[in-house]
This record gives structure tokens, sequence and C-alpha cells, in this order.
């Protein structure tokens, strides 16, 4: 169980480890990680990895488009872009064929195999966020979704 501190001076007086696991950093590590666990064995149900589920989601979003541009449009390195594009493409999920603004280039559309693998994960992704946030009312889920934002500079409006 993590310790809870209300205040700075609450903090100052735990041990060492106790006082780390008080910090806002530290807590919201904690949450990232289960928050990515969840979601990760949701999409693993249906198949897919989580960079599956991002390189599929940015392909039906830009698509089509040059695998270049994809990789930095979701900063992931080519070597490892090709890898999940291999995986995508032997599922039938994606196909790659020349880019018709530059023949040297491939550009990399999603199949309606893809929009329906795509459908599921993204279902499966919400159910796991449900699970993550079963603990908290709908207005607590509204007010961390606001705080979330504005301290991770993402705030809309």
């Amino acid at each position: 169980m993590t310790p809870r501190a209300d205040s700075a001076e609450d903090a100052d007086s735990l041990p060492a480890l106790q006082r780390i696991q008080t910090l806002p950093s530290w807590l919201l590590g904690r949450v990232a990680t289960r928050g990515r666990a969840l979601v990760a064995d949701a999409i693993a149900d249906e198949g897919a990895k989580m960079w599956h589920h991002a390189v599929l989601a940015a392909v039906c979003e830009y698509g089509p488009i040059a695998q270049a541009e994809l990789g930095r449009r979701i900063s992931l390195d080519p070597k490892d872009l090709v890898g999940f594009l291999n995986d995508l493409q032997a599922e039938g999920y994606v196909v790659r064929q020349p880019d018709p603004n530059d023949r040297r280039k491939n550009a990399v559309s999603v199949t309606k195999a893809g929009e329906r693998m795509l459908a599921r994960c993204a279902a499966a992704a919400d159910r796991a966020n449900e699970e993550l946030l079963a603990p908290l009312s709908a207005a607590e889920r509204k007010q961390l979704m606001e705080l979330l934002r504005r301290i991770g500079g993402t705030e809309v409006g």
C-alpha cells in the first residue's frame, strides 16, 4: 500500500522510499503502468499489441501515408515500424503500395479487415479504461481528465 502524505510537512516526516511513493510523479507513473497493462492485455485478447493498435489507428487516420511519414507522426523508429507493418500486412489489415506521389516510397493504407480490427482494439481499450477508472464517479472522471490534460500540456479550450 502506498503511504499517504497530504502535505509537504507530512511527506518530510516519512522515510525516504515512502516519501518518494507520495510524489505525484510516482503516483502518476503507477497509474500509467496499470493503465497500459490493462489496455495491453485487452488488446492482446484481440490478437494485437499496443503498437499494432497505434500503427493501425494512424494508418486509418492519415492513410494512405508514406511509411517514413507514418513513423514520424507516431514517433516510431523506422526499423520497428517495418516489423509492425509486416505483422499487420500478414494479417491483411494494411496494404503497402507504391506512393502515387513518389514511386520510390511505399504508401500504407488500411483494409476493411484492418478497420474491423481497429474497432475491436478500440472497444477493448475502452473497456480497459473503464476498469481503470471504475473506482471514480462520473464527476471525478471528468475532473481527473481535465487535470491530466492541464498538467500534460494538452488542455483543450
